[in-house]
C-alpha cells in the first residue's frame, strides 16, 4: 500500500503513507537493516476486449512499467517489515486513461520503555469501488488504511500476561465518490499459558468510527482466545460475542452475535500441509478486513454496518524437488445491517508451477466463482485459466510470457463478458 510514490487523481490523500515510509527509514537507523531488493518489470499486454463488455468489444494493448521493493529490518529496538510496489501505465490505442498503480504493506514497532512499544502500520490496495461492475479502470478506486498507537505488555507472573493497546487509524479513498473514516480502537488482553504447547485467554475490545458522511459506528467485543500445537498441528483463534450500533441523525440501529475466528494447520507429512480457516465479525467496510482476506470484496460505494462471514480451506504440496501444487475452497459473506443487500461469494482456485529446466519454467492455474446479490436477486458465475513461462536470462534478467481466458456468465445479460489475453514481460532485480 504506497500513495506517496505517486501523484494520484481526485483528492489529495493525508501523509498518513509518508509518515510511513519516514517511520522505514527511522527504523533502518535503529536498527542492523537486511538488504533492500528491489526489482522492475516492464510488460505488454495484450486483451480482445479491455473494457470487459458483453458486445462491441475493443481491443489495446497496455504497457505497464513497475518498481518493487522489499525490506525487513534485523531485530533490534526498532523492527519494521515492508514491501511496496509502484506502477504506471498506457494504453495504446488510448481506451483508459493513463494509471497509477501502487501498493504498499508495512508494519513496524519500536520499543520505547520496558514493557512499552508505539506501532505503526499502513496498508494500500488499489480496490473495486462497486463490486455489481468489472474489473476495469473506471471501476477501481486507492484504500489506504493507516493505525498507529502505544501497546503496554506487563508480566503478572510465570505463565500470565497484561497486553493493553489504543489506536488510532484513517481509512482513505483517492476517488471522490467513497466514504472515508477516522477510527479509535483499544483493546485490552490477559493471556496465560497452560503448558509449552498450549495457551488461552481474554480479550476485551471497543471500536469507534466515525464516517465522513456524519455516522458513527460503535463496535465492542469480549472474546475467549486459545491456541495449542502439536508435532504436527496448530489451532488458534478466539471465540465470543459483539454489538454493533450505527447512528446517523437521529436513527440508531443495533446488532449483536457470535464472533471469532480459527485456524487450523496440519502437516501431513514433509511435502504436504492442509489448512482451514473461517471468521465472522461485525464491521465496516472502512475497515482492513477486504485487505486482511483476499477473496473477500467490499462494495466501497456504500458504507454501513456489516457482519463479515469468510472460510476457507486448502491444501499445498511439494510434488518435486521441481514442482508445485496449491488448491484452495472459499466462501464468504458479507450482509449490509442497516438495509437488505446481501453479497455471497463461494469458489475455488488452484495453481500448479514446474521448473522445466535450469533456465525455464511453466506455470497455469485456473479459479472459479460464484456471486449472488440478495437486492435483486441475481447472480453470475466466473472462470478464469492462465498459462505462463518464465526463461532467466541471467542471474537478474528474466524473461516471461502468459496467456489467458475469462468468462462471465449472469442472470443479466449487461455484467457477461469473455475476454482472451496475451502478455510479455521483461524482469530486472537491480539489488
Amino acid at each position: 500500500m504506497a500513495d506517496t510514490l505517486a501523484v494520484l487523481p481526485g483528492k489529495v490523500f493525508k501523509l498518513y503513507s509518508l509518515a510511513a515510509m519516514c517511520a522505514v527509514c527511522i527504523l533502518a537507523d535503529t536498527a542492523t537493516a537486511e538488504p533492500v531488493a528491489l526489482t522492475g518489470k516492464l510488460t505488454n499486454r495484450f486483451s480482445d476486449n479491455v473494457a470487459l463488455e458483453p458486445a462491441n468489444e475493443i481491443s489495446d494493448i497496455e504497457t505497464r512499467a513497475d518498481l518493487t521493493l522489499r525490506h525487513q529490518t534485523d531485530p533490534g529496538k526498532c523492527g519494521a517489515t515492508t514491501a511496496a510496489s509502484l506502477g504506471y501505465g498506457r494504453w495504446y490505442d488510448e481506451t483508459y486513461e493513463p494509471e497509477n498503480y501502487a501498493s504498499l504493506d508495512f508494519d513496524g514497532a519500536c520499543r520505547l520503555n520496558r514493557g512499552l512499544s508505539w506501532e505503526l502500520s499502513d496498508y494500500l490496495r488499489d480496490v473495486a469501488k462497486n463490486t455489481r461492475l468489472s474489473d476495469t479502470p473506471e471501476n477501481r478506486t486507492r484504500k489506504n488504511v493507516f493505525t498507529t498507537g502505544p501497546v503496554y505488555a506487563v508480566k503478572l507472573g510465570q505463565v500470565d500476561r497484561l497486553i493493553i493497546s489504543a489506536k488510532y487509524g484513517r481509512t482513505d479513498y483517492s476517488d471522490s465518490g467513497t466514504t472515508d473514516s477516522e477510527r479509535y480502537f483499544g483493546s485490552a488482553t490477559w493471556n496465560h499459558i497452560f503448558s509449552a504447547i498450549s495457551s488461552g485467554g481474554l480479550q476485551l475490545s471497543i471500536n469507534r468510527t466515525d464516517l465522513d458522511t456524519g455516522a458513527t459506528i460503535n463496535t465492542d467485543a469480549l472474546s475467549l482466545l486459545f491456541q495449542k500445537s502439536w508435532p504436527s498441528t496448530r489451532i488458534s483463534g478466539r471465540i465470543g460475542g459483539s454489538q454493533i450500533e450505527s447512528r446517523l441523525g437521529g436513527a440508531v440501529r443495533k446488532s449483536d452475535g457470535v464472533v471469532g475466528n480459527l485456524l487450523l494447520e496440519r502437516d501431513i507429512n514433509t511435502v504436504t500441509q492442509i489448512y482451514f480457516q473461517a471468521s465472522r465479525d461485525l464491521t465496516d467496510q472502512t475497515s482492513d478486513f477486504d485487505i486482511k482476506y483476499e477473496d473477500v470484496v467490499f462494495n466501497v460505494s456504500q458504507s454501513s454496518a456489516i457482519e463479515l462471514t469468510t472460510f476457507e480451506t486448502g491444501f499445498l504440496k511439494q510434488l518435486s524437488n521441481t514442482s508445485r501444487l496449491s488448491l484452495k475452497i472459499f466462501a464468504n459473506q458479507v450482509n449490509r445491517i442497516d438495509s437488505a443487500g446481501d453479497e455471497d461469494r463461494v469458489g475455488g482456485a488452484i495453481d500448479y508451477n514446474r521448473a522445466i529446466s535450469e533456465l525455464m519454467s511453466f506455470r497455469g492455474g485456473g479459479d472459479y466463482q460464484h456471486r449472488s446479490f440478495a437486492s435483486d436477486g441475481s447472480s453470475d458465475r466466473s472462470y478464469r485459466l492462465r498459462l505462463g513461462l518464465d526463461y532467466k536470462l541471467s542471474r537478474d534478467l528474466r524473461l516471461e510470457g502468459n496467456i489467458g481466458h475469462s468468462v462471465r456468465k449472469s442472470d443479466l445479460d449487461t455484467s457477461e463478458y469473455q475476454e482472451n489475453w496475451v502478455s510479455l514481460g521483461i524482469n530486472y532485480t537491480f539489488f
